[in-house]
């Protein structure tokens, strides 16, 4: 099962190639899926490559070709490229055992930032854990979020956005480079990233060190 954006995309790719016989430009297909930027694209090629879906041609710059179409495809997915509205999401009831396929980006510090986003696998999670728009997974190193019941080992699953509201637990990007999962707070010209351990410090930067890179949808937890 592809997600939203994915099916979105390899409908798109068809349709751009059955009409002009030449793949959308990645500008293109960030405009059209109203993605922010072209690395969600990449992203979005490399899943859908793995999945066997399409492939890029070799030698050949802007060069798709769609292997397969996913089921149901007949109903065209919308973006902005075909001027269709998309009707939102929750209106489409999921059972509860249905099953959807995410992203799984590497591991996240629940404690001292460490890098993130390591790779691209994709966690396979009850669609009835996850709400509306668009979502990836990373697994929790640490335990500075213990008291939030987010426990090394775990999955946090993350709602993609780019804004937070106070007392929200978000994924900050700290200076480009290293990411953590805490608690989002606004102190003073200050952000704040509080954990949920006594044990561990707040953690304070200034706005522009940090970049909010998604909201905590929810956690899936194995047991061996």
């Amino acid at each position: 099962m592809l997600t939203r954006k994915q099916h979105e995309l390899v409908c798109f790719i068809n349709d751009r190639l059955n009409e002009t016989g030449v793949s959308p430009s990645f500008e293109e297909m960030k405009d059209a899926l109203d993605l922010k930027s072209k690395s969600g694209v990449h992203r979005l090629i490399s899943a859908l490559e793995e999945r066997n879906f399409i492939r890029r041609l070799p030698n050949r710059a802007r060069a798709l070709e769609v292997l397969r179409m996913p089921e149901r495809a007949e109903k065209k997915a919308p973006s902005k490229a075909s001027n269709v509205k998309a009707a939102p999401t929750a209106a489409t009831p999921q059972p509860a055992n249905d099953v959807i396929e995410i992203p799984l980006h590497g591991r996240i510090a629940a404690g001292v930032p460490i890098e993130a986003f390591e790779g691209s696998t994709m966690l396979a999670v009850p669609a009835a854990l996850l709400g509306t728009g668009e979502h990836y997974a990373l697994e929790v190193s640490g335990d500075s979020m213990v008291e939030a019941g987010i426990l090394d080992g775990d999955y946090a699953l993350i709602r993609r956005t780019e804004t937070a509201r106070d007392g929200e637990i978000v994924v900050a990007l700290i200076e480009d480079s290293e990411a953590t999962l805490k608690y989002f707070r606004r102190e003073g010209a200050m952000v704040r990233l509080d954990p949920a351990n006594r044990a561990y410090d707040p953690q304070r930067y200034a706005p522009a060190q940090v970049r909010v890179q998604g909201k905590l949808s929810g956690i899936l937890r194995r047991y061996d």
